[in-house]
């Protein structure tokens, strides 16, 4: 029963970190995607702006 809860945790913590890192590669191809800089741009200066 020891092997077994060893060997969950370690699937836990592989699945968990292969899915953390999707989402971080996910959050920064649309950070750093082309079409979005047009939008990125704007919101940068929107505090700027008076109103």
């Amino acid at each position: 029963m020891d092997s077994t809860y060893h060997m969950l945790a370690r699937f836990a913590q592989s699945a968990g970190l292969l899915y953390f890192v999707g989402i971080f590669l996910g959050v920064c191809a649309y950070a750093f995607w082309p079409k979005n800089r047009s939008r990125f741009e704007q919101a940068a200066l929107q505090p700027l702006q008076e109103d």
